[in-house]
């Protein structure tokens, strides 16, 4: 028997099945913002990455202590360099896995900027669409400080890769305040101090984001607690390495105009800009704090201590390139035609051409460790002394052991390794004098432009050098000077 079809009455509702819920699908728009900066970085990051297969001091560092054990690493950063002990520690395994070459020193770099640069792209996207996210996160590996820390043995890169992704986790947390959210922003924002100390001043800037978007008192909380975290983990590397501020002695005074000229007009321009999408962080609110707030906490701190150096704010340009992919998406979407954006963009990548070439030469750093160490062995030879002023410099020829073979350091008393630290210990003055004496050639390493110490040791040497020898040649290198001094007999 057939089943009566069922005919509504006249003048009832027709209720339609409920719509089946649609899942946000991120589509490719995201995965282009992701691969797109993240393959550029790649390639920039490739290009000239050996830099004539040389070394500067910094990198030289990094070099000696990643060979060394673990247990060797931790004594050396009870003396020294304890602020870069965790990046030390990373590398020392590398090295084991990779091979202890010029390319595991710097690879890791190339591909935390990379991942860096994805970063960039996925904030602008959430905060100023796909088209200002891509953008942002192509102008990041074209600016000149990201390709020159991008190829260097240090750890900036991979410090500007947790503080970006930290970044991301905040504006992300803001609106779904889950709690696991900020437990991630809270960590990567601490793995981002302990490999480098004023990372922290990107906590500060992300605080006055909040504060100035005006986020619900929860979120506030919820970041609270994280920079609350953050702290105490810090606090104790921090204090016992706050005994080691001998080491940035070598630092100038305060005066920076040309970045303060440069933060204060961007500054200005971008924060009240209409950039971006409305939503509860806008972007210049995000991007303005993180590009002027680190670097001009440590030129206010240079007042009482100079610390300001770039690349300790280096995760400051994620504000440049997100301000950039915004302006850029903005008058892309005010012009009628594409046509002067093309244009525009070909100028900058015409301009950006010289530095990037010259970023790849040893010339682009303060010193070429390589050609130093090679100008020892030239004018040197077997059996002469070798004498550094100031001692500290012992690391400028250090990386190669078969450059100073044969030459007899005057002046070393306990070697790095032996003694956990970076130049080894000297001897007292009086013995270093006695057996300068005992040389008729000294070949002398001075760096250029370090400033002359005024201890014991470093005077023996100098006057020893003034009454006993004279100089007989110099060679410059970038970055030193390596002068063959030879003894004159008394009459």
């Amino acid at each position: 028997m057939p089943v009566a079809e069922h005919v509504p009455a006249a003048g009832a509702r027709t209720v339609s099945p409920p719509a089946p819920a649609r899942r946000r699908n991120p589509g490719p728009a995201t995965a282009v913002v992701v691969i797109a900066p993240w393959s550029l970085t790649i390639a920039l990051g490739l290009w000239g990455i050996r830099r004539q297969n040389t070394l500067w001091g910094d990198e030289s560092v990094t070099y000696l202590l990643a060979h060394r054990d673990l247990s060797q690493i931790w004594l050396t950063a009870q003396h020294v360099d304890l602020v870069h002990a965790l990046y030390y520690a990373v590398m020392h395994e590398l090295y084991g896995l990779f091979g202890g070459g010029l390319l595991t020193l710097r690879l890791p770099s190339v591909l935390a900027m990379s991942v860096a640069a994805s970063g960039v792209g996925l904030v602008g996207l959430r905060l100023a669409g796909p088209r200002a996210g891509l953008l942002a996160g192509l102008v990041f590996p074209l600016l000149p400080q990201v390709q020159k820390y991008a190829q260097e043995g240090r750890s900036y890169a991979m410090v500007c890769a947790l503080v970006t992704w930290a970044t991301h986790a905040l504006v992300t947390g803001v609106p779904h305040r889950a709690r696991w959210r900020w437990a991630v922003y809270g960590s990567t924002m601490l793995l981002a101090c302990l490999l480098h100390e004023f990372a922290v001043l990107a906590l500060v800037a992300h605080g006055v984001t909040l504060v100035v978007s005006r986020v619900p008192r929860p979120v506030l909380k919820a970041w609270s607690a994280a920079a609350v975290g953050v702290v105490a983990g810090l606090l104790p590397p921090a204090i016992c390495s706050a005994g080691q501020s001998g080491q940035v002695a070598w630092i100038d005074g305060p005066v920076r105009l040309r970045y303060l000229l440069v933060v204060a007009v961007m500054g200005v321009a971008c924060a009240r800009a209409p950039l971006g999408v409305r939503g509860p962080v806008r972007l210049s609110a995000l991007a303005v704090p993180i590009l002027v707030l680190p670097g001009l906490l440590l030129l206010i701190a240079s007042l009482v201590k100079p610390l300001f150096v770039d690349r300790y704010v280096l995760y400051s340009n994620i504000g440049v390139a997100l301000l950039l992919g915004a302006w850029m998406d903005y008058f892309h979407r005010r012009q009628k035609s594409s046509r002067n954006a093309w244009l525009a963009a070909v100028a900058v990548l015409a301009a950006l051409v010289p530095p990037s070439v010259s970023l790849r030469t040893p010339q682009s750093r303060s010193n070429d460790v390589t050609a130093i160490a090679a100008a020892v062995r030239k004018e040197g030879r077997p059996g002469d002394g070798l004498l550094y002023l100031s001692g500290q410099q012992r690391i400028l020829t250090a990386a190669n052991p078969e450059d100073t073979r044969f030459l007899t350091d005057l002046a070393l008393a306990q070697d790095p390794v032996s003694s956990n630290t970076l130049a080894g210990v000297e001897l007292p003055a009086r013995e270093i004098a006695a057996r300068m004496l005992s040389f008729d050639r000294i070949v002398v390493v001075r760096a250029a432009g370090a400033h002359s110490l005024t201890n014991p040791q470093e005077q023996a040497k100098t006057s020893t050098l003034r009454r006993h020898f004279r100089a007989y040649g110099t060679t410059h290198v970038h970055g030193a000077r390596v002068t063959v001094h030879v003894r004159e007999h008394d009459p």
